[in-house]
């Protein structure tokens, strides 16, 4: 029997080391940049490729074909902020398809990618929330032309990979210019100025 000290260490997961949650949350001033962008990927098997990345659907995935790394790119037409990778993987039903490892890159393109984050995932179902954010508190956001998600190792050495969903957010723009305050309504907007 495990003593409450025990099941709290059990219960959470090391440091470094991502789990998921259930529900897909994000706060109320990001918004879903990836439908502006030109997606690709390194591989896939006929019938998984980058659409079902994409098709809000929990039961489709992208499955990769070939030797690790795996990549997902992301490229937009204009440089954009970026604060938050968000992936559905699931262990339960892919096991050794699932990533157990990986690794955000940011850049102007492929010829200048920089590794940002690394992260660790632990046996993870669900939606795995990845921040962009670097170490300084005031660094919220990563400003890129493009991204690329790299599967580097999978669960019980698996070689191939599935993924689930994947959504990239950033921050919000303000809808009036030089005004302090994140208007929601037409109508607070339109009032929100001086004539």
């Amino acid at each position: 029997m495990e003593s409450d000290g025990e099941e709290e260490a059990a219960a959470t997961p090391a440091a470094g080391r991502l789990k998921g949650c259930p529900e897909l949350s994000v706060e109320g001033d990001m918004r879903e940049m990836a439908k502006t962008a030109a997606w690709s990927v390194s591989s896939c098997k006929p019938g998984n490729g980058v659409a079902s990345l994409r098709d809000d659907s929990l039961d489709t995935y992208w499955q990769s074909d070939g030797a690790q790394p795996h990549l997902v790119n992301i490229q937009f037409q204009k440089k954009v902020q970026l604060q938050l990778v968000v992936l559905y993987v699931d262990f339960k039903l892919d096991e050794s398809y699932t990533p157990s490892k990986i690794s955000i890159r940011a850049g102007d393109g492929f010829h200048n990618l920089k590794e940002i984050k690394t992260v660790d995932l632990l046996k993870p179902v669900g939606w795995v929330h990845i921040p962009l954010s670097g170490t300084d508190p005031g660094e919220t956001f990563i400003h890129t032309f493009m991204l690329q998600i790299a599967v580097l190792a999978n669960h019980l050495n698996g070689r191939d990979t599935h993924v689930r969903q994947i959504k990239i957010y950033g921050p919000r723009p303000n809808p009036v210019p030089h005004q302090p305050f994140h208007f929601t309504s037409r109508e607070c907007i339109m009032y929100s100025t001086i004539r």
